[in-house]
């Protein structure tokens, strides 16, 4: 399986909210983060409780990859993101455009950063 379709099978879980299946495809080690910035979500167990939490809040929650671009081990997403309602009654998010990067360390993902 190439890297882009690794990345797209991780979209792919997300927006079906399997956080399970999600980090089937990361390192144990993996991590979620702000692109230079501070990690949101560390490690495989971070990353699965962080989406378990995020699907819970916002079960509309999905991603719609707009563009997509492969290097050697790295894929580029630019994602369109709706939450929908929350569940907790916070205000309600607009959507949003998030260059996501996905990199890899042989055929798993050790690290996605998010521009935004």
């Amino acid at each position: 399986m190439s890297k882009l379709a690794i990345a797209e099978a991780m979209i792919a879980a997300y927006n079906a909210q399997d956080a399970d299946l999600y980090v089937t495809y990361m390192t144990e080690e993996a991590s979620e983060a702000n692109y230079r910035g501070a990690v949101v979500r560390e490690g495989k167990e971070g990353t699965r409780s962080g989406l378990k939490a995020a699907f819970a809040k916002w079960p509309e929650n999905k991603a719609e990859i707009v563009s997509r671009e492969e290097t050697d081990n790295y894929v580029v997403f630019r994602e369109h993101v709706t939450r929908g309602p929350a569940t907790d009654g916070s205000d309600l998010v607009d959507p949003f455009d998030v260059l996501a990067v996905y990199s890899f360390e042989g055929d798993k993902c050790s690290r996605v950063e998010f521009i935004r």
